[in-house]
């Protein structure tokens, strides 16, 4: 989607992260593939309206760059700066062409890889979190499943989303997120469908030593409870790390 298309719903979005999922398998899996950032140096690519830029400064972090495309997001992000004081940066820039004198020790891609459309664009955005992350750094994330089975997308309701996708799915296609907010207001967006081998094979080209898909991990605390069985059957999206 276009600047403009997530300006227009950035409250949405926004809003969307009280779903349960997100606190329990999202914000779960991203702090469990972080580990210990205390004193890390972060840059948060698609950062949103800073939702895990925050949290990530707030486990003890040297300091966090949050970058996005859209403008209106980033004034979001600005606005709770002001309120908490944290200290996060924030850059309206998209990903793939962000091009600044600093290296990370650190960086996360929440939902960022998945708006690839081509394996040419992926090179890109693996190529501009290369060049920004230090030797011996990581990058993780958070991405739609490739590995998720289309007769599974319509099965995620319960838990405030179904997913879409043409049929026969192939490399390129879009993969719609409808998404059913608690206070009843619902939005879409799409992201696109590539191979797992395409993911794989890039993130070798672009140069780095190591790449896995990890997760998604549910929290403890729930294990126990049944409502998350059908999410964690057949994951409709996951966590992936890489090291430079």
């Amino acid at each position: 989607m276009a600047k403009a298309g997530y300006d227009k719903i950035a409250e949405e979005y926004k809003t969307s992260k009280q779903l349960p999922f997100r606190k329990y398998i999202e914000e779960y899996t991203l702090v469990s593939l972080a580990g210990r950032v205390e004193g890390l140096s972060i840059l948060d690519m698609a950062c949103g309206e800073g939702i895990y830029a925050r949290k990530l400064k707030r486990l003890g972090t040297s300091g966090v760059l949050g970058v996005d495309l859209s403008p209106e997001m980033i004034r979001l992000a600005e606005a709770e700066e002001k309120v908490t004081n944290l200290g996060c940066e924030y850059l309206v820039c998209d990903a793939k062409d962000l091009a600044i004198d600093r290296e990370f020790d650190l960086i996360t891609g929440m939902y960022l890889l998945n708006y690839a459309q081509s394996r040419e664009e992926l090179h890109q955005f693996c190529q501009a979190v290369y060049k920004h992350l230090k030797p011996g750094g990581r990058f993780i994330g958070f991405n739609d499943n490739p590995h998720n089975q289309p007769r599974y997308y319509g099965s995620y309701r319960k838990y405030g989303f179904i997913k879409e996708t043409p049929e026969n799915r192939k490399e390129g296609d879009y993969i719609r997120y409808v998404m059913y907010n608690p206070d009843g207001t619902t939005f879409h967006f799409n992201n696109y469908y590539l191979l797992p081998e395409t993911y794989e094979e890039v993130f070798r080209t672009v140069g780095f030593k190591e790449f896995s898909w990890e997760g998604p991990f549910l929290n403890p605390d729930e294990t126990e409870n049944n409502f998350w069985s059908a999410f964690m059957l057949q994951p409709p999206m996951i966590g992936f790390t890489a090291g430079k």
